[in-house]
């Protein structure tokens, strides 16, 4: 997965100017952030808190500040921007910078986990099996691959597909989960990235999503006979294990 020109110029300062990240990484941010994920990951995240878990395109350490705060011991993150990895640091001592397919070449069975948030819509189409293979290689036998990646399936999905020029593919939960089981993953589920329930504002949002979920499915329906993969936010999980 080494870059074209465009890309390595890109993450170069991807921080600063893709991502308006300021130069110390934001706790407070980031937990808000996090906190859709305990209802996301539900059910996906080990049982052990010393489970070995890779952070893959780990950004600037919210994903890591995440299992980090939840009392997740064995913690790496591995990220080929080097503005990113200064800022993951300041969660994690054990960051490095480079290639991720590289990274996780050397690793064979090594992981109980392997998260990456928004990677694989980064690479390239000949560069997707590869990952999805060298993902599938440093788990351990039982261990766990998540992905989340822009929903092809989302009337909206244009907003986060063309929001960044180093997106190279888009998928629906049913592509990308035919790719996993082909990798040899299996019990592949995907899950939708939508509003959580934590106060009065996003339960409102929840409850106008229920709806609006409903009237895309009744679309889906009256189109095609089918309510289609019945995920419909613009991001989506997605989940295999290695068994």
């Amino acid at each position: 997965m080494s870059g074209s020109s465009y890309r390595g110029r890109i993450y170069e300062t991807y921080a600063s100017r893709f991502q308006d990240a300021a130069p110390g990484f934001d706790a407070q941010a980031a937990e808000a952030w996090g906190r859709p994920y305990d209802r996301y990951l539900r059910g996906w995240l080990p049982g052990d808190p010393a489970a070995a878990i890779i952070d893959l395109a780990c950004g600037g350490g919210r994903t890591l500040h995440f299992f980090k705060r939840r009392g997740y011991t064995g913690l790496q993150g591995v990220d080929i921007s080097p503005e990113q990895v200064r800022l993951a640091l300041q969660v994690l001592p054990d960051v490095r910078e480079g290639s991720v397919g590289e990274y996780l070449a050397t690793r064979e069975n090594t992981y109980d986990l392997a998260i990456g948030l928004d990677i694989v819509e980064h690479l390239k189409k000949d560069e997707v099996l590869p990952f999805l293979e060298a993902c599938f290689g440093a788990l351990k036998r039982g261990g766990r691959l998540v992905l989340q990646t822009p929903n092809a399936d989302s009337p909206f999905v244009g907003s986060c597909r063309y929001g960044d020029l180093t997106h190279e593919v888009c998928f629906t939960p049913n592509a990308l989960g035919r790719l996993l089981r082909l990798c040899g993953f299996k019990s592949v589920e995907a899950r939708e990235a939508g509003p959580v329930v934590h106060g009065p504002a996003s339960s409102i949002r929840w409850l106008t999503w229920q709806v609006l979920r409903a009237a895309l499915c009744a679309y889906n329906l009256a189109e095609t006979g089918t309510i289609g993969s019945g995920v419909y936010t613009r991001n989506f999980l997605i989940t295999g294990r290695k068994t």
